[in-house]
């Protein structure tokens, strides 16, 4: 370890920077200090939180988020994470730029609730219909809609997309429109 990369446990970054430090750390309990003297958490590829107990996977950077339905895991099973970062990576996106939500473990699953707490410019819906989402609006599956200062997409569950040549088509001709993709 050298000098310029000294791990500070969360305790002892506290104490030596009590009336300094302005920014607030979440859950991340290891920091780095750069070569330059700035404090930086660690990178962390945990789920994330925030105070409301609204638990999602990914950085959320780019405001866009997904919503799965799997009741029995936390997120959602690695086969269809492993799907939907190849989603991702054709998109130009990755983890750190969205949420996905699993609304089988968050505190409302109702389009109000959710767009008030994540304030998304794209939702996209995997196997939740606009009704089922609460939605005011319904729309079917693979049309792009605009609402509510959002882009809104739905689609069957991630297990069809993946074994359906015709569906994934579908998807893809979508998210080359919303995310404006050549």
């Amino acid at each position: 370890m050298s000098l310029n990369n000294i791990l500070l446990n969360s305790s002892l970054l506290t104490e030596l920077y009590r009336d300094s430090l302005v920014a607030e750390v979440q859950t991340r309990t290891e920091f780095v200090v750069s070569e330059v003297g700035r404090v930086e958490p660690e990178k962390s590829r945990a789920p994330r939180s925030n105070q409301a107990g609204w638990n999602y996977l990914g950085e959320y950077k780019k405001s866009v988020l997904l919503v799965v339905r799997y009741p029995n895991t936390a997120h959602l099973p690695d086969q269809q994470l492993s799907f939907l970062t190849t989603i991702l990576t054709a998109c130009k996106l990755g983890l750190g730029d969205v949420a996905i939500l699993n609304i089988s473990n968050a505190p409302a699953a109702d389009y109000k609730s959710i767009s008030d707490q994540f304030r998304s410019r794209v939702t996209a819906l995997f196997g939740i219909t606009p009704p089922e989402f609460a939605m005011p609006v319904d729309f079917p599956a693979f049309q792009v809609q605009a609402f509510n200062n959002c882009t809104f997409l739905h689609t069957p569950i991630l297990e069809e997309l993946e074994a359906d040549r015709v569906l994934k088509s579908k998807l893809w001709v979508c998210l080359r429109r919303m995310f404006d993709l050549p």
